[in-house]
């Protein structure tokens, strides 16, 4: 099993990866489709109009997950990591008033958002809770192709066949060659033993098989500055959050005060959780607001990770950039593991497989950093995410705002004291990690669907009906 470390971390846009990333990918994939030689064509046939209908979770919180708009967006040609977040309202308000979208080397093509885009909240797809079903037409109405798409979480996206291979190959061995191809934590630590390697030396190992040390360096770079420049973002704005909710942002305000006690040199017992909940925050207000994220392993959870290493910046005097690409490659490692043997998706498992497994990589990542062994790495990892289990996801609204941005912040002070706790013992534990990866998988299947990211259950009714 491999997972590169850019899978994992994938630069886009909020505020979601599985609702809004993995539709606008979806689009791109269908129109880079329509002009391959992939589909029987009919002859003479040419597109002329394209219709989406968006299935389970997509359906049911789509609209303030920006599903629409990333759908529409995509179909114009945004993707995800390049799109300007600033261009987005323009584009939307020029495909709704004129019918039609014209993607770059496309002839156009008849695009109606409020009667060619459905949100079809009765007919799920089998697949995943995150169904699509793109299909394109000619000037008559004749059906020419069809595709189903599920966004599989993490900005992930798959075809319908895609998925079902994927399953198939679930416990095979995987296409890419690479020297430590564990795919399970208990591998990973034998292969350790076996090689006297760290967790982050062994995936630096399998990514140089596809690119140079330089380049990987630079791509690791590269991901922290976009996960630190969120968090700059985020601190420095300020007002009320889109989505009609009203909920303001306080991560800012929260900031002030906090330099201000720094500056003052006042007591605070609190300091450390304070600046970790005020960093997440600041980065889920961006995703809520539709900025520019990180997948951390998700949208929805990408303030854990950013939280934590920027405190390891803030609070160790021994922190410095090497120590940034380890915490990411022994995150990264993690999040492949819970993402091949559970799920990181809140539609499919609940919120424990979001803020839960975010959790888990951030304190693996702090833990790796500090000077942890595998063996105390691995369980600061099983240590954060047995206490996310059986989380729900609820969204009020269908938002990622509540009780979403909190929730980062709490995941981030698990994560710290997950990491301590391990680094404070030898690294032997009564629970493994992959039995905790399994009790996630089992509990997600379990969870009644109105508390898996449909807003019909929990918070998102209590809430509204208070």
């Amino acid at each position: 099993m491999f997972l590169s470390v850019f899978d994992v971390f994938k630069i886009g846009i909020g505020p979601s990866s599985s609702h809004t990333m993995g539709p606008m990918s979806a689009a791109n994939r269908f129109l880079d489709l329509i002009l391959s030689d992939e589909w029987p064509r009919p002859s003479h046939a040419a597109v002329g109009a394209i219709k989406v209908s968006l299935h389970g979770s997509l359906a049911h919180t789509g609209i303030g997950h920006g599903t629409g708009r990333a759908v529409i967006l995509g179909l114009m040609g945004e993707r995800p990591d390049l799109v300007e977040p600033d261009g987005m309202d323009g584009m939307i308000e020029q495909v709704e008033r004129t019918g039609r979208i014209t993607p770059p080397g496309h002839p156009g093509y008849m695009f109606q958002p409020k009667t060619d885009l459905v949100f079809d909240k009765k007919t799920p797809l089998p697949g995943h809770a995150n169904g699509m079903s793109f299909s394109a037409f000619d000037r008559d109405g004749r059906l020419l192709l069809k595709r189903i798409y599920y966004s599989i979480g993490g900005g992930f996206v798959v075809t319908d066949t895609e998925l079902d291979a994927m399953r198939a190959q679930k416990n095979k061995p995987a296409g890419v060659k690479v020297p430590y191809p564990f795919g399970t934590a208990q591998q990973m630590l034998d292969m350790a033993a076996r090689s006297g390697l760290t967790i982050a030396q062994m995936k630096r190992a399998n990514e140089e098989c596809s690119m140079s040390r330089d380049e990987l360096d630079a791509g690791l770079d590269r991901i922290w500055t976009a996960m630190s420049s969120c968090i700059d973002r985020g601190l420095s704005q300020d007002g009320i959050m889109p989505g009609g909710l009203k909920v303001r942002r306080r991560a800012r305000a929260i900031h002030d005060k906090l330099q201000e006690e720094w500056r003052s040199n006042k007591t605070n017992p609190l300091l450390a959780n304070d600046w970790l909940s005020v960093y997440a925050m600041a980065v889920n207000e961006e995703n809520a607001a539709g900025g520019r994220v990180v997948t951390s392993p998700t949208n929805g959870a990408a303030g854990v990770v950013p939280a934590t290493i920027r405190y390891y910046l803030h609070f160790h005097d021994d922190a410095d950039q090497e120590g940034i690409r380890d915490y990411l490659l022994t995150a990264a490692a993690i999040g492949g593991i819970i993402k091949h043997n559970a799920s990181i998706s809140g539609a499919e498992v609940g919120c424990q497989g979001e803020v839960g497994s975010a959790s888990a990589m951030a304190a693996a990542g702090l833990a790796a950093v500090m000077g942890g062994t595998p063996e105390q790495i691995e369980n600061a990892a099983e240590i954060a995410l047995e206490h996310h289990l059986g989380m729900t996801c609820d969204p009020v609204a269908g938002l990622v705002q509540v009780p979403c941005i909190e929730r980062n912040a709490l995941g981030a002070v698990k994560a710290v004291t997950a990491a301590s706790l391990a680094l404070k013992g030898d690294g032997k534990h009564f629970v493994p990690l992959d039995a905790c990866i399994e009790t996630m998988r089992q509990t997600g299947a379990d969870m009644n669907e109105k508390y898996k990211e449909t807003s019909t259950g929990g918070l998102a009714v209590n809430v509204v009906e208070c």
